[in-house]
């Protein structure tokens, strides 16, 4: 049954131009953001250096891959304009809130505050990571097989007239290899995988969960259980981003978007209406009134008033680790 409101603001999804490669086909580990980070920081133009596996430490596909998930996640950007034809790369605000030495506010991810908002700027990315944004915001199941979560993006895919260029059969499986490693800990009694597996730090935040290996097809299911971890500053943060990309002009955000949207709090996190409503009644209390939420005459709905534009994004995940404890 489909579950997920397509609203006006969100119904030029997807953009034209869809990854289902980048990562070499390995999910991002503990210390690779750090890395790259650090590498971008020392010197903008690392990855396209000769040396840069030593630099990193890594092998060569890594270093792709550790330059596709700090892209995908927001930590460095790709500079448009370079004199010397050679790739630049700086880093964000945000890479350096969280990674820069010295002053970043969870450098080695000991937080799980950084877990979720790294699992919300990769699943709400659908140009670089469209697997991943799709998963957690199309699909309208929440169990599935690696088969049938190929088979659905594919014919997903198919129906798309401004994707302007189809992945191959054998792209769409390795991606999804690599998404369902990216979150969920096999059960497989194969060390190797279980030891891949678990080098992804998204594994903490148990959003999918393997449930059945029969008859060797195994299925995965969506946790829809609470999120103890989720913080009600995270949250917020969520929200406001959300509400910024689709809806900036609207001071009221209605129940049904933020719960069903395509790359809604609601979706990206895996919650259910309980303990969305749970999240939405602490708002006024974590933006300083800034947002209140209104469940009164059958109306579910947050407001935000004029001084929502000093809710500063950046400050906002700044307070996310003021407000956490580890």
């Amino acid at each position: 049954m489909e579950n997920l409101l397509i609203s006006e603001d969100t119904n030029s999804l997807p953009p034209k131009n869809l990854s289902f490669s980048g990562h070499q086909t390995f999910p991002f580990r503990y210390t690779w953001l750090k890395k790259g980070v650090d590498a971008v920081m020392d010197n903008q133009h690392i990855f396209t250096d000769e040396d840069a596996p030593v630099t990193l430490g890594v092998g060569k596909n890594m270093v792709s891959s550790i330059r596709h998930w700090c892209i995908t996640a927001g930590l460095i950007r790709k500079n448009k304009n370079t004199s010397n034809h050679r790739s630049e790369f700086a880093v964000t605000d945000e890479g350096q809130i969280i990674f820069a030495a010295d002053t970043g506010k969870d450098q080695y991810l000991e937080n799980p505050a950084t877990l979720w908002w790294l699992h919300w700027r990769i699943a709400t990315n659908m140009e670089s990571a469209a697997t991943w944004s799709w998963a957690f915001n199309f699909l309208n199941y929440p169990e599935f097989t690696r088969d049938s979560l190929s088979n659905d993006l594919i014919d997903w895919i198919k129906q798309q007239e401004n994707i302007r260029k189809q992945p191959s059969e054998n792209t769409i499986k390795q991606d999804i290899s690599c998404f369902i490693r990216t979150y969920c800990l096999s059960q497989s009694p194969q060390i190797t995988i279980i030891e891949d597996t678990f080098d992804c730090p998204l594994v903490e935040l148990d959003l999918i969960r393997e449930v059945q290996v029969k008859q060797g097809e195994n299925r995965y299911q969506f946790n829809l259980d609470p999120k103890p971890s989720l913080t009600d500053s995270m949250f917020a943060l969520a929200i406001t981003e959300f509400w910024n990309n689709y809806y900036p002009n609207a001071n009221t955000l209605s129940f049904s978007k933020i719960m069903y949207s395509k790359l809604s709090p609601g979706q990206v996190f895996k919650l259910d209406e309980n303990a969305l409503v749970m999240y939405l009644e602490k708002l006024e209390a974590v933006t300083d009134g800034t947002m209140t939420y209104d469940d009164t005459a059958g109306l579910k709905q947050i407001s935000r008033y004029e001084k929502h534009e000093k809710l500063d994004r950046l400050e906002l995940l700044k307070g996310v680790y003021e407000k956490s404890t580890i």
